[in-house]
């Protein structure tokens, strides 16, 4: 780990060391955050059309049937398959590996999920299909409101990050979630 990443991480734990003054902080940043460029992606018309489609395919979907759909995508993240390789070749997935990269480093994935809460398409290959038991997933459908995660160390990306999660919304209805991992140590340059 470079003197950069240790000073960055003391940083962080300080920070959040004074839970209140540091959650609030991260929390205003990712509201703002949601309220500004995520908001025009969940309007964006591909990425609604793409949740609509993938609606319609798994309207009648059983539990059990969601369940075999996740484990074959988890043993898809060791051994690969056609599963994982058709959602990363989506336009949909095309779409947000582009908006990540716009981001230059800041977010650390980008994936988007359906009514029940399967992925639709995603920048980076997630470690599960259903995110529908997630509170990333829940609390959005449930409440209608972004949903921000506590700040955790991804060792995949050696960064701390957020979730920020947004309902995708056809008219008044929610039909799925995008959700978004921020980068808290660029936090600031988001705004």
């Amino acid at each position: 780990m470079s003197l950069k990443s240790v000073l960055a991480a003391a940083a962080l734990s300080a920070l959040c060391a004074l839970p209140a003054t540091a959650d609030t902080a991260v929390t205003d940043a990712m509201k703002a955050l949601a309220d500004g460029q995520v908001r025009e992606w969940v309007t964006d018309r591909l990425v609604v059309t793409a949740v609509q489609s993938q609606n319609l395919r798994n309207a009648n979907l059983t539990e059990q049937q969601i369940l075999e759909l996740d484990q074959t995508w988890r043993d898809q993240t060791i051994t690969g398959g056609a599963m994982i390789d058709e959602v990363l070749a989506n336009a949909l997935s095309q779409h947000l590996r582009q908006l990540q990269a716009q981001g230059k480093g800041r977010y650390t994935e980008i994936f988007v999920t359906d009514s029940n809460g399967l992925n639709v398409g995603q920048s980076d290959v997630t470690s599960d299909y259903w995110q529908g038991d997630e509170d990333k997933w829940q609390v959005p459908v449930a409440t209608g409101r972004p949903h921000v995660s506590d700040i955790e160390f991804d060792e995949s990306t050696q960064t701390y990050q957020s979730q920020l999660s947004v309902p995708i919304r056809d008219a008044d209805r929610i039909i799925g979630v995008i959700t978004v991992g921020v980068n808290v140590e660029m936090l600031a340059q988001l705004n």
